[in-house]
């Protein structure tokens, strides 16, 4: 049984190109090959009431990630990264 390959993996910095969360960019956290989704860093925050248990008493609401398709993101370029490098000036004569 093969892996479907996808172009994206863990840790790569991607932008949303399109849905309600456009622009915005983040690291990916967790690739869900069989559904084709991705749980992207700080995108889609969705709340999930929790039930009373020892670590929260009454009950709490949590904050996570909730999952993009993998077709409406897009890994940012290397060339990015480039930028933020410091350029060194030609001395002149």
């Amino acid at each position: 049984m093969s892996r479907a390959k996808t172009h994206v993996n863990k840790n790569d910095i991607v932008r949303v190109v399109t849905g309600n969360h456009r622009g915005a960019e983040g690291k990916v956290l967790q690739v869900i090959r069989g559904k084709n989704q991705v749980l992207i860093e700080g995108v889609r925050m969705i709340k999930k009431h929790t039930r009373k248990s020892q670590e929260h008493p009454n009950g709490s609401i949590v904050q996570k990630e909730g999952p993009v398709h993998i077709s409406n993101v897009k890994r940012v370029e290397a060339a990015k990264k480039e930028d933020a490098k410091p350029k060194t000036k030609a001395k002149a004569k």
